[in-house]
């Protein structure tokens, strides 16, 4: 692979923002870029950037999904991995049919991240 590709991260546990970070820069094919908020995502350079985007589905302020909406209201098809530590099936649904590509679950299987940065990638 010769280019990198950008992975943002929004979450606002600094542990999981750190950990996802590490993760992705070991894998040694893309660049990562990491935010606290959606808010702060949003506001940064960073956006038309993105090649994939793993966010937290449940934050204080905007939440993934409002993330996911204003992001395709604003005219971008980012493909995005929600996570989530409790997701109930009516939100998996709704990030799914808005187009994203899955939804994790907290605690994190890293190797099914991998599997599905690996398919964004190709």
């Amino acid at each position: 692979m010769t280019k990198k590709f950008l992975i943002s991260v929004v979450d606002d546990d600094h542990c999981v923002r750190r950990g996802l970070e590490s993760l992705i820069r070991s894998l040694d094919c893309y660049k990562v870029a990491s935010f606290s908020s959606a808010e702060e995502y949003l506001q940064s350079d960073v956006v038309p950037h993105t090649s994939c985007l793993i966010s937290d589905y449940h934050m204080p302020g905007m939440t993934g999904a409002d993330l996911q909406s204003r992001l395709i209201a604003d005219g971008y098809r980012i493909p995005i991995i929600f996570l989530s530590a409790n997701c109930s099936e009516e939100d998996r649904n709704r990030v799914l049919n808005g187009g994203a590509l899955c939804v994790l679950d907290k605690p994190l299987d890293e190797e099914i991240l991998c599997e599905w940065l690996k398919r964004v990638s190709l």
